[in-house]
């Protein structure tokens, strides 16, 4: 950056100003940058995948609304120092460290986020983050978090108790292909707004045990691939799920390898039209309660049972369940007793 007078006024939007520089290093004088009355950040550094410093300490944001994909596929980067930030403003910030694959770890304290509204793919293929502290984060007004930490392969544990989720209506594959992850705590988690939980803990594979006993499933209409390929879990309490508006339970246990049992005796699936390869590749599974469950309306079953281990024992509500559960074991070519509860 060059000037005569050593200030360069930003426009108000700001938006794309360095995008898709792939081949910058590095950008000198960027302090001479007055962003003073900029509003719109959105894009500012996307695509600069080369760049390996950034010093925006000199940037004044308290006006900018919008951050969404601010340092998207900034791949090179392995930190960023954004405790001058005001955020007070911004309601977007979708995508905003998105496939910044190389940043090991951000410090987000100073965020002010009491206006966002749309946190999605927020750290969606960060990879390499191994740390992250977002205590500080209000998240009252977020409506949106679809993958907003999904492919993640570095981070250990995320502590979330502190998000207020009241307003949230998706959280579509959320933690997907969280791969390291061994510890998350979600205990505070209002969920009654949420529509979907498609994928949310998908691949998970280092998570043994999850507690959802705080989520509130009443408005849910999708939990397909919900946990599929969760395969280091080895037990899982849904007591609490209210299934009664669901309508896709496609591949919800999918590759579920280390569960020996599912007690989904409180299962309502009144209204579900997907249940194809729902328990596909449970090979330790031998016992299924599945005790209220009714598949009248059920129109999508293939490899519901593929890849389960022969002789399992499954609880069923009537002889119309247990017709269609034998049905389902004779597609898989597998053996099971299924045996109609009886109170």
């Amino acid at each position: 950056i060059q000037t005569n007078n050593g200030l360069i006024m930003a426009n108000p939007n700001s938006a794309y100003l360095f995008f898709n520089f792939a081949i910058l290093t590095t950008i000198n004088n960027i302090s001479m940058l007055r962003t003073y009355y900029v509003t719109n950040m959105s894009s500012m550094f996307l695509g600069c995948s080369a760049l390996t410093s950034l010093d925006v300490s000199t940037f004044d944001t308290s006006s900018v609304t919008d951050m969404g994909s601010m340092f998207n596929d900034c791949s090179s980067l392995t930190s960023l120092d954004l405790s001058t930030f005001d955020t007070s403003s911004v309601t977007n910030m979708v995508q905003m460290f998105a496939n910044s694959s190389s940043l090991t770890s951000l410090d987000l304290s100073t965020f002010d986020t009491s206006n966002v509204t749309d946190m999605s793919w927020m750290f969606c293929n960060c990879w390499d983050l191994s740390f992250l502290d977002l205590s500080s984060f209000n998240t009252i007004k977020v409506t949106n978090m679809t993958r907003m930490f999904s492919d993640i392969y570095a981070l250990l544990s995320l502590d979330l108790s502190s998000f207020d989720t009241s307003s949230v209506t998706n959280m579509t594959s959320m933690f997907t292909y969280n791969t390291a992850l061994i510890s998350l705590n979600i205990s505070s988690f209002d969920t009654s707004s949420v529509t979907s939980f498609g994928g949310i803990f998908a691949y998970c594979v280092g998570l043994t045990t999850l507690d959802l006993s705080s989520l509130d499933t009443s408005n849910v209409t999708n939990m397909n691939v919900m946990f599929s390929g969760c395969s280091g879990l080895t037990t899982l309490d849904l007591s609490s799920f209210n299934t009664t508006n669901v309508t896709n339970m496609y591949g919800m246990f999918y590759g579920c390898r280390s569960l020996t049992s599912l007690d989904l005796s409180t299962f309502d699936t009144s209204s579900v039209t997907s249940m194809s390869q729902m328990f596909q590749g449970c090979s330790s599974l031998t016992s299924l309660d599945f005790r209220l469950a009714d598949f009248t309306t059920v129109t999508s079953y293939s490899s519901m049972f593929t890849g389960i281990t022969n002789g399992i024992t499954i609880t069923v509500l009537d002889s119309a369940a247990q017709t269609f559960i034998n049905a389902r074991l004779g597609d898989a070519s597998k053996t099971g007793n299924v045996t109609i509860y009886v109170p």
